[in-house]
């Protein structure tokens, strides 16, 4: 197994692309963790780390539809989604880039 940190923070930054294609941002990092979970040290549990967190995040917009309806609380939703689909990927490539672990609040552990 490689070290390649720029690869990591690479992972935690593709997730970005759902602002551009808009579903890139899972399809990316998926196919990164898949490919390269076995060949470079740390990818596994950045991966799932990423994994879990759009999960979490797509649930989460999903709760947060019926929500418009009582009193455009789900709006709050989709701006509070919104912020952390921009600010995590961020703060967990920095982490990255210094040999931390990655942490995504709210993330259920669907892989672990």
């Amino acid at each position: 197994m490689k070290e390649d940190k720029q690869l990591l923070v690479i992972t935690h930054l593709s997730q970005l692309l759902d602002f551009v294609t808009g579903i890139g941002g899972f399809i990316v990092p998926l196919v990164l963790w898949l490919t390269k979970k076995d060949e470079i040290f740390g990818m596994d549990v950045h991966g799932k780390a990423i994994l879990n967190f759009r999960i979490s995040m797509f649930i989460y917009l999903l709760l947060c539809i019926p929500l418009i309806l009582f009193l455009g609380l789900g709006i709050l939703g989709f701006i509070a989604i919104g912020i952390f689909y921009l600010i995590f990927p961020i703060i967990n490539a920095i982490k990255a880039s210094n040999d931390e672990a990655p942490n995504y609040p709210l993330s259920i552990q669907f892989l672990k």
